[in-house]
């Protein structure tokens, strides 16, 4: 009788954790498309207001446009890539690389927020791997970053502040 208890709530011990860092929605996306980023952020800074939400950009993820968020001014850094990648026809050589949200508020135990940007993942992204998007919590005076990518052997369920990762599949039609 008491062993359904038992097992849903170490399942939920289990689970809770991996709420409590900064995700995508979806972790999954094909290469050589365009990906909608859902980026959660589940709770404030140990008690505080979350007021501004920083993702850096990881090289191949070209494209970058971020849906306005009622409240919350935005700001884009435009640097030049590492590569020349080719958008629709067109080779590209500089872009979004970081994204800010500011001047919001979201209180500590409100529900998750979400903060989106849609960006085309170059098909010459290895699929079958996982790339990074470290992102800055800022709080106030307080900060949270999420910035850790797991070292050959590790998981992000092994660091205290795991980047989102976003695994890069195998594209149907990538290029296209």
């Amino acid at each position: 009788m008491y062993r359904p208890l038992i097992v849903a709530a170490v399942a939920a011990i289990v689970a809770g954790p991996a709420h409590a860092h900064v995700s995508f929605e979806n972790a999954q996306a094909a290469v050589g498309t365009t990906y909608k980023a859902v980026l959660r952020i589940p709770h404030g800074c140990d008690g505080k207001a979350t007021d501004e939400v920083r993702v850096r950009i990881p090289e191949g993820v070209i494209a970058v446009k971020p849906m306005p968020k009622a409240g919350w001014t935005i700001e884009k850094t435009v640097t030049g890539y590492k590569a020349e990648y080719d958008l629709h026809g067109k080779k590209v050589a500089e872009g979004v690389t970081e994204l800010s949200w500011s001047g919001g508020s979201v209180a500590d135990d409100e529900y998750d927020d979400e903060f989106v940007f849609r960006a085309t993942l170059d098909a010459g992204l290895p699929a079958g791997e996982t790339i990074y998007f470290p992102v800055i919590q800022v709080c106030g005076t307080d900060r949270a970053e999420w910035t850790q990518a797991p070292a050959e052997g590790q998981t992000a369920h092994d660091l205290e502040r795991p980047a989102p990762g976003l695994e890069l599949l195998h594209g149907e039609h990538a290029g296209h």
